[in-house]
């Protein structure tokens, strides 16, 4: 009877913690699994289909690496963006003029997904050490000149294993790259454990 009781209690306790780490291992893996594809940088507008819609497979911005990762692990954030920016719009950045969501474009926008990650609670402490961006951990950047960046940290180290690297699209396709620190980090959250049964 103790020994069911014993392992009842470790499920109970540390099953959460198992499931969370499983669930951004699988985010990271997803991410570095698209850096084998050739996509081309295009900031085009496209018309997509809703849910689940994306632009062409061998096109895409920043934002394309975290909408493709996080669908790739169950989440579609095309949804998730236009269902609270629909309920909340007033709360979103007006930097577009628009005066409703549209669904083609909301979710690929970095400041629309700042918003978002905050609003569901998700963001963790901006600070100059390493070892607090683990994989799964979503960066935001700003390059300057009004222009925003985001990128997913994942599972593998930087050459002198200080640092993990990041998959992010600034320009050259969805690559691998050690580039945490160099851009100015605006935004560090950490999503979508919770949000996948």
């Amino acid at each position: 009877m103790k020994m069911v009781s014993l392992s009842v209690l470790f499920c109970w306790f540390f099953y959460p913690a198992i499931s969370q780490t499983d669930f951004y291992n699988r985010l990271s893996d997803a991410a570095i699994q698209l850096t084998a594809l050739e996509v081309v940088y295009d900031p085009s507008y496209f018309k997509i289909e809703y849910p689940n819609g994306d632009v062409p497979a061998d096109r895409g911005v920043c934002t394309d690496v975290i909408i493709r990762a996080y669908r790739k692990v169950g989440i579609d954030l095309q949804k998730e963006v236009h269902d609270d920016m629909a309920l909340n719009f007033g709360k979103y950045p007006g930097i577009w003029g628009l005066a409703t969501t549209d669904k083609n474009i909301d979710h690929r926008r970095v400041p629309n997904l700042m918003v978002f990650f905050a609003r569901k609670r998700e963001t963790k402490t901006i600070t100059p050490n390493s070892s607090d961006y683990i994989p799964g951990d979503l960066v935001c950047w700003n390059l300057g000149g009004g222009i925003t960046h985001i990128g997913l940290v994942v599972n593998k180290k930087s050459l002198d294993g200080k640092r993990f690297l990041v998959v992010h699209n600034i320009g050259a396709g969805q690559v691998l790259a050690d580039c945490l620190f160099e851009y100015k980090i605006i935004g560090h959250y950490r999503y979508g454990a919770n949000d996948v049964e």
